[in-house]
């Protein structure tokens, strides 16, 4: 745990990996997020001041996976009577695929795309968030993604991820075990081991970044363009 398990992979994206287990991985995502992302919290502190009823919010969800973190935002907004529109991106076919053959839901869009496709089409979001995404990526690949999501946010990104320490692998390990027949508990662990500290984001984040805690085991990563309450 002293130092990032830089060349660990995460069996789900593999390109062989059981196609029937990544499904059941992109399904019960949902009951991870909820329980631990801590996604209620941000939504309320970070999100939702931002809200109106009048005109939309435009959000981008970058690396949305299979889709239920888009869909759980769209839901909160839409039960405060506020407009929230949703664009989730993915670069795998396998996590688009999932998220697009969702019940549609009003507000949401999925796209299989990169960040720098949206940017190079002149795209711009009044917030851009992440989640559990910046631990897949190397140093240089982080702070690109930093780079074009400052560019494509008009006032605010968050990127939402994990905070590797002992302790958050020992209780994940335990928390994991009832889900079964899914890459969660494996691949949530090696996810650990591939997490940045503190430190280590602060060293990597440009200027205008800020690290802020959220929860025990996770850390948020925070650029805001109106200043600290926009």
């Amino acid at each position: 745990m002293r130092r990032r398990a830089s060349d660990a992979v995460e069996t789900m994206d593999l390109p062989d990996c059981d196609p029937r287990r990544l499904e059941r991985t992109y399904r019960q995502f949902a009951v991870v997020n909820k329980a631990l992302s801590g996604w209620r919290r941000l939504y309320a502190r970070e999100l939702r001041p931002l809200l109106t009823a009048e005109s939309a919010t435009t959000l981008l969800d970058i690396g949305s996976g299979g889709g239920d973190l888009a869909v759980t935002l769209a839901r909160w907004a839409d039960r405060d009577k506020m407009k929230l529109e949703v664009t989730g991106i993915d670069p795998d076919w396998r996590a688009h695929r999932f998220a697009a053959g969702r019940p549609k839901i009003r507000g949401v869009d999925f796209r299989q795309a990169h960040s720098s496709d949206l940017l190079r089409e002149g795209r711009s979001y009044d917030v851009v968030i992440s989640n559990h995404v910046l631990h897949h990526l190397r140093p240089a690949e982080l702070q690109l993604l930093l780079a074009e999501s400052q560019a494509l946010s008009r006032r605010k990104a968050l990127h939402n991820d994990l905070r590797r320490s002992p302790a958050a692998y020992a209780l994940f390990s335990v928390a994991a075990l009832p889900f079964r027949g899914s890459f969660i508990r494996a691949d949530g662990l090696t996810s650990i081991r591939r997490s940045y500290t503190p430190a280590e984001l602060s060293e990597l984040a440009p200027p205008g970044w800020r690290i802020e805690p959220h929860s025990p085991f996770h850390q948020l990563l925070v650029h805001r363009t109106d200043g600290p309450d926009a």
